[in-house]
């Protein structure tokens, strides 16, 4: 949040804002987008509110589906920037953002949305909690979907139309990013992060030490040398048996007892600056709503000391 100055502030109490960014089009299974009205028709923010914290929905960005014709990077190019100014918007009314998606595409906006607002008081961390490296580009991604590409972007690599929002170029600096959960990409990702620095952690060094202790390593990373950090959690991130409706899943992934474990120590964190949960597709969850109820459950643990 800001002062009057525009000088961050973490000490404060705040608001917290829950963003519905409506957005599909940058993934091959475009019903992520009906994700955000899915969740908002559950009641999270009175569930919060009950629970001691200070929750409501705020802002809702949603994607031109007429674009489409132009192709889905037209798409992501256009929403990008609306969305990371309700972000920000929100982050200067000192409210603590929760961007709920949407297909991961939106990690662009929300993160640039966040990076500006605290580009006078230092760098950010990220935390990317993803089955994939989302570090393509369209010259090296097969199905040219632009959920595969965010993080790439965000570290100054990919269109200019998104790497230059603000006019600035790689809002996140490699050293002060972590991917973690990692199981499924493609070779030209793994190269690009290596290349830049970027520390991956893969779903069995996660299997082998916890999810709560690797997060707590990567926190300390993140947030060593910086102003704060955020996390953005990718549903595919967790086993289908969590998560089924997700849109692209990945079998062996984090289980949910143990990832609410760790989110409960970020939840304790000062320095945490925003959160973000994505790929949730309600047409693909079960019968019994599993998937909507693990968003509950990921919610409440990040932000019940708020």
């Amino acid at each position: 949040m800001a002062s009057m100055s525009g000088v961050v502030n973490q000490s404060d109490s705040r608001l917290i804002e829950l963003i519905a960014a409506q957005i599909g089009e940058g993934a091959q299974e475009m019903a992520c987008k009906q994700g955000p009205d899915f969740l908002r028709q559950r009641p999270i923010a009175q569930e919060l509110t009950h629970a001691g914290q200070r929750a409501f929905w705020g802002a809702a960005v949603a994607s031109d589906a007429n674009l489409l014709a132009q192709g889905q990077l037209a798409v992501v190019e256009e929403y990008a920037p609306r969305l990371a100014q309700a972000v920000l918007d929100a982050v200067m009314k000192k409210h603590f953002p929760v961007v709920l998606g949407g297909d991961h595409s939106c990690a662009i906006g929300t993160w640039s949305g966040i990076a500006k607002a605290y580009q006078a008081k230092g760098e950010l961390g990220l935390i990317w909690i993803d089955a994939h490296l989302d570090s393509h580009s369209p010259d090296t991604s097969h199905s040219g979907a632009p959920h595969g590409m965010p993080l790439a972007v965000l570290l100054g690599h990919g269109p200019s139309a998104l790497t230059d929002l603000y006019h600035w170029r790689g809002k996140f600096k490699p050293e002060n990013v972590v991917v973690m959960g990692v199981r499924s990409y493609e070779p030209a990702e793994g190269e690009l992060l290596k290349k830049l620095g970027v520390q991956t952690i893969s779903i069995e060094q996660v299997q082998e030490q916890g999810f709560a202790n690797c997060l707590k390593e990567m926190i300390g990373k993140v947030s060593s040398h910086t102003a704060g950090y955020g996390i953005t959690f990718d549903l595919d991130a967790l086993d289908p048996k969590d998560a089924p409706g997700v849109g692209s899943p990945v079998h062996n992934g984090m289980r949910l007892a143990d990832t609410l474990e760790g989110l409960r120590l970020a939840a304790q964190d000062p320095r945490l600056v925003g959160f973000e949960l994505v790929e949730y597709n309600p047409l693909l969850d079960d019968a019994a709503c599993t998937t909507a109820a693990t968003c509950e459950a990921l919610l409440k643990a990040v932000l019940h000391s708020r």
